[in-house]
């Protein structure tokens, strides 16, 4: 295990448990985008490009019993609806820009499907 920043600990105060899945995630995340730039902010971690592409956080998107023991969410922003069972929450706040939250529990679910799902949202963050 790595040895976190400071600001990172901070953000996981009370959600240590999902420490280690947040740093397989990093590093699953990190290996196919180099460049990303990731800015830890007091509610979510947020990576960008030119704009902002996916973000961390620990936001309530199902109830608490229904919330795995260690998890985290991820939202991605994508120019169109995904239709999966992996997406928790699916919002258009704007004309033709879907916010997408996946609860994350499990570095089973850093797979393919996932990483295709980031490269949308990266490239439609940096086509904006």
């Amino acid at each position: 295990m790595r040895n976190p920043d400071q600001d990172i600990l901070l953000f996981f105060s009370g959600h240590e448990e999902a420490l280690g899945l947040y740093e397989i995630f990093e590093d699953f995340l990190y290996s196919a985008f180099p460049d990303a730039n990731r800015r830890v902010q007091k509610t979510q971690i947020t990576f960008f490009n030119r704009h902002v592409f996916a973000c961390v956080s620990f936001a309530r998107v199902r109830k608490k019993a229904d919330l795995p023991k260690v998890w985290f969410v991820l939202t991605l922003g994508l120019p169109a609806p995904l239709d999966s069972e992996r997406v928790a929450v699916r919002t258009e706040p704007y004309p033709g820009r879907w916010t997408h939250h996946l609860v994350i529990s499990r570095p089973e679910e850093l797979d393919a499907q996932l990483l295709s799902w980031i490269r949308t949202a990266w490239d439609f963050a940096d086509a904006k």
